[in-house]
């Protein structure tokens, strides 16, 4: 449903100050800022993608592309087998765009209005409009308070009307960029059930966000982004395998083992060892999978008996691959 082959996109900032010449004119100093650099991506029909990195990295810009809000410099994007670029018209009637905060709403009238004006303007049939918006509002839970202005809305509500406002069309691609930004934990855990419902119903979602946890729970496949260039493409439950090297076993030590923190960091099977907040816990990095029988052997020796492994989780994977930067977990 989503096809991205070498998508680039460069923003020029043309300088005020100009620079003379040899022969006495001027020339404009310009800026440029790479958003998007060789972007390759594809979606299939039914799935949930994340798009995750730091501020900055190209997340939005992408979606701005795909969804014909924003031409691509070089390179090419298909949804849902229509071209961006030459074929706009016809890939906005097949998709959706919820953004976070509070872009697209009209705050001054009511949800049923917001819904009503958005509905004309993907040329929703005037004879079901007034149904369709009826159930999207009950599906979002804004049934009670549809008549209000929206100005008078909490950021939840908001989100959710966005949400409703994004189905309006019925679209078969669905773009979620920063979708709960800002929102509590209540309603992040309300809209998140409301995504899982729409891709049971085999709706196609991009999701944008430096949220770990949100990544995890929602999506099929993540790409990692940074500085405009995809960095990895990998499924969400196996994406860990990248960092095999990098298993871990995390232990929970007494009172009379706490110096065996010293001695595990000194073992050549040990990259390092980092405390946990909870008291007594600490997480081993060993240097490979052949390590861990090596050094799960070495702590029962010691009479270590509360222990678990594991590998790495997507959190770790991105700051590997990223760094810290704007993540949010």
């Amino acid at each position: 449903m989503i096809e991205v082959t070498g998508l680039g996109r460069v923003f020029v900032k043309r300088g005020r100050k100009a620079k003379r010449d040899k022969q006495g004119g001027s020339a404009a100093r310009n800026s440029r800022t790479v958003a998007l650099d060789g972007v390759d991506l594809s979606v299939p029909e039914g799935e949930t993608h994340g798009i995750l990195g730091p501020n900055g990295a190209g997340k939005t810009t992408l979606v701005k592309i795909l969804s014909t809000m924003l031409l691509p410099t070089s390179g090419r994007a298909l949804v849902a087998g229509h071209d961006v670029t030459a074929e706009a018209d016809r890939v906005r009637r097949r998709i959706g765009i919820v953004f976070g905060g509070d872009h697209g709403l009209y705050t001054r009238i009511t949800a049923r209005q917001n819904l009503a004006f958005w509905a004309t303007m993907y040329r929703v049939d005037a004879s079901v409009v007034k149904r369709r918006s009826q159930e999207l509002l009950e599906r979002v839970g804004l049934a009670d308070r549809a008549d209000e202005p929206v100005e008078g809305f909490s950021r939840g509500m908001r989100q959710r009307l966005h949400l409703a406002r994004g189905l309006i069309g019925d679209p078969a691609v669905l773009f979620l960029d920063e979708p709960t930004m800002g929102m509590d934990p209540l309603a992040t855990r309300d809209f998140r059930d409301l995504v899982h419902e729409l891709k049971a119903e085999g709706r196609t979602i991009l999701i944008t966000t430096h949220d770990m946890s949100e990544a995890e729970a929602l999506c099929d496949r993540v790409s990692l982004i940074d500085h405009g260039t995809v960095l990895v493409t990998e499924p969400t439950g196996t994406i860990g395998r990248m960092l095999s090297g990098h298993d871990r076993i995390d232990i929970t030590l007494r009172e009379d083992q706490t110096h065996l923190l010293a001695e595990l960091a000194g073992l050549s099977q040990v990259e390092r060892v980092d405390k946990l907040p909870e008291p007594g816990t600490a997480r081993i990095h060993t240097t490979s999978a052949e390590a861990n029988p090596v050094v799960l052997r070495w702590l029962l020796d010691a009479g270590v008996d509360t222990l678990r492994t594991g590998r790495p989780t997507l959190e770790e994977v991105y700051v590997h691959l990223v760094g810290n930067r704007g993540l949010t977990v």
